[in-house]
């Protein structure tokens, strides 16, 4: 019964995204720069430390054969996650990497619960959880998959993310000053020393932005945050927002989740804070969404980022 369930669920088409109630924010939605070009293919085999692998830059783009520099440091993926299906079922893990770790234009799945990351991809598939930056590409093409994916495929997907161990990937830095970046799906820094104010924002780069171009998985990524974000973020997280319950009531004494309630410690503070904002905003509908609408209704700005700076700083 339960299959059959998710089946009909799953020929549910996605409706269109509402009108935006206000401009999201570049930091946690990164786009609107002018592209750039991606090297031109040479021919040369690429390499990265601590592998015997290589790969053409041809290769390293095909979006239906993950590039794994490292297949010893996971288990055997599956079809869905090494290669996809064309045309709109990406491999699984080309973004969300075959760790399950992400970056911080997606999200991690490594450890998540199998039941939390079938019903997200349901409420895409519904319309429940909708598209609320349509510039932001790695966005649009999740909810795509989500439309194109099977349900034998999900369960499978979902059955080897979960059973993944989310190791430390992100560092968390308060500061007045980061590097000057661009948006290449994430901000990246750009070559030399100049540096920007910070203010307001968190800016989250990879910690060797020449790796991570070329999709190597073992190094992770820097979370510059506003100086006092973090204790801010522990006092709001603990009291409660706007009077709620404290976080840890559903999402675990420690951040790291409860049954279908995700873990938040040591993941992307670019997309906890992309999350908080689309629930603010009215644009995730799906289970358990309207506990969390409550409680983010009034969340301010300021707040969003400092929640996302703790939760990110905390142990997975």
């Amino acid at each position: 019964m339960k299959r059959i369930l998710l089946a009909l669920l799953l020929s549910t088409s996605v409706s269109a995204a509402p009108a935006l109630a206000a401009d999201p924010p570049l930091w946690a939605f990164p786009v609107g720069q002018a592209y750039v070009a991606p090297p031109p293919e040479t021919g040369e085999q690429l390499k990265v430390p601590n592998s015997d692998k290589s790969f053409t830059r041809t290769q390293l783009r095909n979006i239906f054969s993950v590039p794994d520099w490292h297949p010893e440091s996971h288990p055997p993926m599956p079809d869905v996650v090494a290669k996809g299906k064309a045309p709109k079922l990406w491999a699984c893990g080309y973004c969300h990497l075959p760790t399950g770790q992400g970056r911080p234009e997606n999200s991690s799945l490594a450890g998540l619960d199998q039941g939390y990351m079938i019903q997200q991809v349901l409420d895409m598939k519904e319309g429940k959880r909708k598209v609320s930056q349509p510039k932001m590409e790695p966005v649009v093409r999740m909810h795509e998959a989500a439309e194109a994916v099977s349900l034998e495929d999900l369960q499978t997907a979902t059955e080897y993310f979960s059973n993944l161990k989310y190791k430390p990937w992100i560092k968390v830095v308060e500061t007045d000053k980061v590097p000057k970046t661009k948006i290449m799906a994430m901000y990246v820094p750009l070559d030399g020393t100049e540096t920007e104010k910070l203010g307001d924002r968190i800016i989250e780069v990879p910690e060797k932005p020449d790796l991570t171009d070329i999709r190597d998985f073992q190094t992770g990524f820097i979370a510059y945050v506003p100086k006092g974000a973090v204790k801010r973020g522990e006092k709001l997280a603990k009291k409660g927002v706007n009077g709620g319950a404290p976080c840890a009531t559903c999402h675990g004494p420690d951040y790291k989740g409860l049954g279908p309630v995700p873990t938040l410690a040591g993941r992307s503070p670019t997309y906890t804070g992309r999350q908080l904002w689309n629930m603010r905003e009215g644009f995730r509908h799906g289970t358990w969404s309207a506990l969390m609408a409550q409680t983010v209704v009034e969340l301010k700005d300021k707040e969003i980022i400092d929640l996302a700076a703790y939760f990110a700083s905390l142990k997975p």
